[in-house]
């Protein structure tokens, strides 16, 4: 979708890395005590129960944005049943979902029994669930709102996306008493649901000119969610510039490390190699794009041999038009080579290969 320390060396150390490695691990110890972070032991059980996660990113085609996913009149179950269905025979076993806060503002019970029916039709596909409470990704370039969405821009990728909560309520701490209402209504109601996988609390903070302005809320999200004792993980996943200050307390406050990924194999790994120091089991949240060869073909491998559950972007394309490239201009047409998705409307895959080898990732030994 958009653009986007712990780790032994072993023997050869220098004096510089020994420092900063004992740096972080006092500032984990400080998240340990205070905000319940789960140890690395309990993380990487959790992860060996689970096994390796083929997953995507989910809204259905009739939908435009989270928002027109959640809102009552808009809310698909048919569909969403028909393209799990598709998803669970090629092979995936989970989904990243985004949540709306308007729609939770708007109609809490509302939503929550919406979340519990999407629950129940990814769980009758065995697709286990990854929820996410914010977002600043401002593809549209507006605040969000409720009722009829703007029909997508023909040509354009992702032209209604809005972000969540909104990106002027994300520093106006007057919201912030509903904010975390509203978390802690949601993880309090599924946390202990088995459906749901993890917990990812806040999609790309710090995006469409946010920057470090983000911070606050998700250190806020992070001890809203732990308050309510889930028993499933929680993440928010590095995006840009894995070595600023934000990237390096999104990874430290994770109990699974989190990233997006959407290089070729060389920033993949370079990617990985910061993920891997705090010492922690590794997900790929965002990856897919072909054009620059950031294909199935390229990074299974790598996620294979480094032990990394991922989430391509997309599976059925629809209303967000992700299959058109990033920049795409109005009016462009379908681009031969898909940016992103999986699928057509009518459930043919875009490239049979492609779930040959989404089906083949069923262990580390790829």
């Amino acid at each position: 979708m958009c653009r986007k320390m712990i780790y032994i060396l072993g023997i050869a150390v220098s004096l510089i890395s020994c420092c900063c490695a004992e740096g972080l691990a006092r500032k984990d110890e400080v998240v340990n005590s205070s905000a319940k972070q789960w140890s690395q032991e309990k993380a990487w059980r959790w992860y060996k129960n689970i096994g390796p996660i083929r997953g995507c990113n989910y809204l259905p085609r009739t939908a435009v944005n989270m928002t027109e996913m959640w809102q009552e009149d808009t809310f698909d179950p048919e569909t969403i049943d028909q393209e799990l269905g598709w998803a669970e025979r090629a092979g995936y076993n989970s989904v990243r979902v985004f949540l709306q806060y308007l729609v939770w503002q708007d109609d809490a019970n509302g939503l929550k029994k919406r979340i519990d029916k999407f629950l129940a039709i990814a769980d009758k596909h065995n697709i286990g669930t990854m929820l996410i409470f914010f977002c600043d990704c401002s593809f549209a370039g507006k605040e969000p709102y409720l009722g009829k969405q703007d029909a997508p821009i023909s040509g354009v990728h992702n032209s209604q996306w809005v972000p969540s909560p909104g990106l002027k309520r994300v520093t106006d701490r007057s919201c912030w008493p509903d904010f975390e209402k509203y978390v802690k209504d949601i993880v309090g109601s599924f946390g202990s649901d088995r459906r749901v996988l993890i917990w990812d609390l806040y999609n790309e903070p710090g995006n469409s000119g946010m920057g470090n302005k983000s911070l606050p809320l998700v250190e806020a999200a992070f001890q809203w969610a732990r308050s309510t004792n889930p028993s499933q993980p929680l993440t928010v996943g590095a995006w840009a510039n894995f070595k600023s200050s934000m990237s390096e307390r999104l990874m430290a406050l994770s109990d699974i490390v989190s990233f997006h990924g959407y290089d070729g194999p060389g920033g993949l790994n370079a990617k990985i190699k910061i993920c891997k120091r705090f010492q922690r089991p590794v997900l790929c949240t965002e990856c897919l794009r072909r054009q620059v060869g950031n294909t199935f073909e390229a990074f299974l491998p790598i996620f294979s041999e480094n032990r990394i559950g991922w989430y391509n972007w997309g599976l059925v394309a629809g209303r967000t038009q992700t299959y058109m490239h990033w920049g795409s201009k109005k009016g462009d047409p379908m681009p031969e080579v898909w940016q992103h998705d999986i699928f057509y409307p009518d459930g043919k895959p875009y490239d049979p290969e492609e779930i040959k080898l989404i089906q083949s990732f069923t262990s580390w030994q790829y």
